[in-house]
């Protein structure tokens, strides 16, 4: 068991997959407090650096080439200096952002963490700022988008829909993703924040657990009505497995077979940030995929990778080395 999880990060080294969806620059502006305004009661903050790393589906993306995987990136970025320093980061992991189709019109979508703290201090978020279109796609940006998807969705060996609910993700898109998916018999799997049951036919679907309660009408999850909201997504979208995260209890997978696993959280004790894990967990899962393995042996390494990148503050990834070392730890 312990060899074949090993084994399995080898295999997933150059697995073409493609990630679609809202691609977001995590902005985070750092300095430290100097004293209060004279003009208000707000603080004022002594502006020391400023960091951009890639939020959103472009964190999926992050994550899926640290992990070895040869990634084509598709989505909308604005004709501006935060989608242009998404794009550079993500060139220089060598990612292929061909498919980002720039709208002078809207902006990248973009959230601004004001971060305060020296070195005595601890360091925390003051207040974050969101920038980010409220309109549909024009008919000429989402004409370019599914052009790009058209013409190279058939050589991936796996495919990502990364749905923030930043509506750049046009329902022309879901309907062809899918299709070309199934047809062509590519692993298929979307992440949606607000909108998963509009995915049907899609072979997998990955939620959190508030995710999958408001998905099925319900305000949280106890232990049975988990197991009746995975039924019911994976039945109502015709999928192949659902995935249904659940923080510090782990994950439990459903598959059409009618299997319900349940796979515990690999660590506990060195939890220091959450944000990002979803992404993680979800181009993980899809690379395995890729490379023959099982729903369960997938989710698996996802949970482990999982593991590696809630020990590190911020939107962070898990290279091969890292999961390899986990699944020693995990399985000693």
């Amino acid at each position: 068991m312990f060899q074949n999880l090993i084994q399995l990060i080898d295999k997933i080294q150059n697995k073409k997959i493609m990630v679609i969806g809202d691609m977001v620059a995590d902005v985070y502006l750092e300095g430290k407090i100097s004293r209060i305004s004279r003009e208000a009661p707000v603080l004022i903050l002594e502006h020391s650096g400023e960091n951009v790393v890639p939020g959103g589906a472009a964190n999926a993306v992050h994550n899926a080439a640290t992990l070895g995987g040869q990634v084509y990136a598709v989505g909308v970025i604005g004709d501006d200096n935060a989608g242009q320093q998404l794009t550079q980061i993500l060139n220089s992991k060598t990612v292929n952002t061909q498919g980002f189709i720039v709208d002078a019109s809207r902006p990248t979508i973009t959230k601004t963490r004001v971060m305060a703290g020296g070195q005595a201090t601890v360091r925390q978020q003051v207040v974050r700022i969101d920038r980010e279109s409220k309109q549909a796609l024009a008919g000429s940006v989402e004409k370019r988008l599914l052009g790009y998807v058209e013409d190279n969705i058939r050589h991936m060996d796996a495919v990502v829909i990364s749905d923030y609910g930043g509506l750049s993700i046009p329902e022309t898109l879901k309907k062809i993703v899918i299709d070309a998916c199934n047809k062509a018999n590519i692993p298929s799997m979307v992440d949606s924040r607000y909108n998963v049951m509009d995915y049907t036919g899609i072979k997998l679907v990955k939620q959190n657990e508030s995710e999958a309660a408001n998905a099925v009408g319900l305000e949280v999850l106890d232990q049975n009505t988990l197991i009746q909201a995975g039924k019911t997504i994976l039945e109502q979208l015709a999928a192949e497995a659902v995935l249904i995260t659940q923080g510090p209890d782990g994950m439990t997978l459903f598959e059409r077979s009618g299997s319900v696993a349940h796979i515990p959280v690999s660590n506990k004790s060195e939890v220091y940030d959450v944000t990002g894990a979803g992404d993680t967990v979800v181009v993980t899962m899809m690379l395995v995929l890729a490379a023959g393995a099982s729903y369960y042996d997938a989710a698996r390494l996802a949970n482990l990778a999982a593991g590696v990148v809630v020990r590190k503050p911020g939107t962070a990834t898990a290279s091969p080395a890292e999961l390899k070392t986990a699944i020693g730890e995990y399985y000693q």
